[in-house]
């Protein structure tokens, strides 16, 4: 697994994992669970990971959306 993004603002994470299902590519957001730890305000971001066989088309298809990569 590869990172592509980092963000705190779940609409661009909600935002890119449809592009990428939408374009058959599998993606998995990490650190969902931190809300525990930062009393659910959002400081911490999340992380979205894809396989490294499917970086570079991930990477194109958020480019091409203008997705901010948030790093």
């Amino acid at each position: 697994m590869k990172e592509l993004l980092r963000s705190t603002d779940p609409t661009v994470l909600a935002f890119a994992s449809a592009l990428l299902e939408g374009e058959g590519i599998d993606c998995f957001q990490m650190d969902v669970n931190m809300s525990v730890l930062e009393g659910g305000i959002g400081i911490f971001p999340r992380r979205m990971m894809v396989r490294e066989d499917d970086y570079d088309a991930a990477l194109r298809a958020l480019r091409d959306n203008d997705v901010p990569l948030g790093r």
